[in-house]
């Protein structure tokens, strides 16, 4: 269910930026639940996320395949929290925050999004067949 959630409130995201000229506070609210159910999926699999964490202290104990996920889990994260504080500071500003990079790559908030919605759509990918039988333990 926080699968389907987590894919509706992405497509959601990107949908009301069409709406941004009319008000922001739509992309604003439905980006914002997004980040909670990526908060709800990480909790969900806190069990996984500890038993990779502990594989990534071990370092003699990795398995490339469990390396390759907490890193990717990581890379995540990392691009998630990017867009929520690019899209904060945004908001506090009124205006985008500009990075020094060639267009169209100068807008911080729209940069990181692209970032996240590539790596997105190549996350669930690649687990789309553990998606239907996924289960909460």
């Amino acid at each position: 269910m926080v699968h389907l959630g987590l894919l509706l409130s992405a497509a959601a995201a990107l949908g009301t930026l069409q709406l941004l000229h009319v008000r922001q506070a739509y992309h604003t609210v439905v980006g914002l639940a997004f980040v909670g159910l990526v908060v709800v999926h990480l909790v969900q699999r806190r069990r996984t996320i500890a038993r990779m964490a502990t594989q990534f202290v071990r370092a003699r104990t990795f398995v490339q395949r469990r390396i390759r996920l907490a890193v990717s889990d990581l890379v995540l994260l990392f691009i998630t929290a990017n867009v929520l504080v690019s899209g904060v500071v945004d908001w506090g500003r009124g205006e985008p925050t500009q990075l020094p990079l060639p267009p169209p790559f100068q807008r911080w908030h729209l940069t990181s999004s692209i970032a996240l919605v590539v790596y997105l759509v190549v996350h669930v990918w690649r687990r789309r067949k553990r998606l239907w039988r996924s289960t909460i333990r």
